[in-house]
């Protein structure tokens, strides 16, 4: 590889001219030489291609002929971006606005270990900017994923790079040699668990997945009182339990998961104080049967 190796950013943008137009204001900034982006735009109104070629000609506009979900359409982007010879893939989302050395950072402790597959930055909350986000993940005894650090002030206590269960997915740099060999984020998932089971196939064949709290980035998405919507709770439902058979998980964490949806979905159901649930609580049982008979990609109506 390189001694400054080739990065392409991958964004992809729906009906979010500004968001995505101050993203790359912010990449334009970049103390990283060796970048070039790419943007995914999935039927926007809004004037986005046409803005975004106005103020940033170099930035490659690809219009999506259809929709393939967040993780189908990104996968277009991360397959030109392996053709154009990228050896550093960095998936973005398009509400995100990096620091200026952000990619470097993310390069030189990526590059410093061989072993390392897929690096991120630390992600703070845009409107609280010094309020972790996410400080990469792990998945508790129960299979759960969970957001280290997140919501805690920055005191410097991720200081140092450190291996990690998975990255979120609203940055997520990866190198082509994983691609490569376990290929892109999950079709089938639509969105919703697939960075988390990107980074779960990475390990398994002996990548590291590694947090770089020098690489700085901030998230306008999942603020500190986000609420999700019923389609959240579908595709969490349904992709969680594909995560599961994916990864062999034991049949403890089964057993556990299985007793907890169905706990929900009976409280939901029966008890007063939950009937304004009761969206989520047909997304779930939705999303419980999808999963049983093996229906992927868009929730259907």
């Amino acid at each position: 590889m390189p001694s400054s190796p080739v990065v392409i950013s991958v964004i992809l943008n729906t009906n979010r001219r500004e968001d995505t137009l101050e993203c790359l204001s912010s990449l334009d900034q970049s103390t990283y030489q060796n970048h070039r982006t790419i943007v995914l735009d999935n039927a926007s109104t809004d004037g986005s291609c046409e803005a975004i070629r106005a103020k940033f000609p170099e930035v490659q506009v690809i219009s999506l002929e259809r929709n393939l979900g967040y993780t189908g359409n990104n996968n277009v982007g991360i397959g030109m971006a392996m053709e154009q010879g990228a050896d550093w893939v960095f998936v973005l989302n398009e509400d995100t606005v990096v620091a200026e050395d952000c990619i470097a950072q993310l390069i030189s402790a990526a590059e410093g270990d061989p072993g390392v597959g897929i690096a991120g930055p630390l992600v703070y909350h845009h409107d609280v900017p010094t309020v972790i986000q996410s400080a990469g993940g792990k998945l508790d005894k129960r299979w759960y994923a969970v957001h280290v650090g997140q919501n805690e002030q920055d005191h410097g206590q991720y200081s140092q790079p450190q291996a990690v269960d998975y990255i979120s997915g609203c940055a997520i740099l990866v190198k082509r040699q994983v691609i490569e060999k376990i290929g892109g984020l999950e079709e089938r998932f639509f969105y919703y668990w697939e960075e988390t089971d990107w980074c779960a196939r990475a390990r398994e064949h002996g990548w590291t997945v590694l947090l770089v709290p020098q690489a700085r980035l901030w998230h306008k998405g999942v603020q500190r009182d986000y609420h999700p919507g019923p389609n959240v709770t579908y595709y969490n439902t349904r992709n969680r339990f594909g995560f599961l058979a994916r990864h062999h998980a034991p049949l403890s964490v089964w057993w556990f998961t299985w007793a907890r949806t169905i706990l929900t979905l009976a409280s939901w159901s029966v008890r007063p104080r939950w009937r304004h649930m009761r969206g989520h609580r047909d997304a779930m049982w939705q999303g419980m049967l999808d999963f049983l008979r093996g229906r992927w990609g868009m929730r259907s109506a």
